[in-house]
């Protein structure tokens, strides 16, 4: 029995040196509602671009695009849905393991989901851009600023934190009293 109440309250109460004074759960709590937040900013963006490209195919201008740009299209919504559905999946993960004791993998599944959306996304975004341009100024152009763009995205998702994440390393676990690592 004593053992077993030892093991709820490591999991329930305040864990020493994390420097918030919460314990896995409570830190799964606060994860979650962050990253249901970051969710709505990054749904919101593919649920417009979306709507925009379905949208596109019914323009009196989509008649005259060539077949590479209307594969551009087919390939660029394609990924749009898939974009969408990365991005609502962690709230559906949340909803389907609620109340289940499930809260600390269904943030870790949360954060893979949104990491492969947002991949998805800056993909989603480079051929809209690829299309639009194609469409508008040129093959040429489109191309450079496409990659260009995909590029950017990239280093501003991706390779922007990685920074911050070998300084979190390299410092003292006692230098913040957190093991290294502030945001679980």
């Amino acid at each position: 029995m004593e053992g077993s109440s030892a093991a709820v309250a490591s999991e329930t109460g305040p864990s020493s040196g994390d420097g918030r004074g919460e314990g896995p759960l409570q830190r799964a709590d606060r994860n979650m509602s962050e990253l249901l937040q970051e969710l709505r900013v990054a749904q919101t963006g593919v649920q417009i671009l979306f709507a925009f490209l379905l949208s596109m195919s019914f323009t009196e201008r989509f008649r005259d695009v060539d077949d590479t740009q209307r594969w551009m299209y087919v390939v660029t919504l394609l990924m749009s849905v898939v974009t969408a559905g990365l991005l609502v999946a962690p709230a559906a993960a949340h909803r389907i393991t609620f109340g289940r004791g499930m809260k600390i993998e269904t943030v870790q599944l949360g954060h893979r989901l949104f990491s492969s959306g947002l991949a998805t996304m800056a993909l989603t975004l480079t051929g809209a851009v690829l299309l639009v341009l194609d469409v508008a100024v040129g093959r040429t152009f489109a191309i450079i600023a496409a990659s260009v763009s995909g590029v950017v995205l990239m280093g501003l998702w991706f390779v922007l934190p990685l920074p911050l994440l070998v300084a979190s390393r390299s410092r003292p676990a006692e230098a913040d009293g957190s093991g290294g690592r502030s945001e679980e």
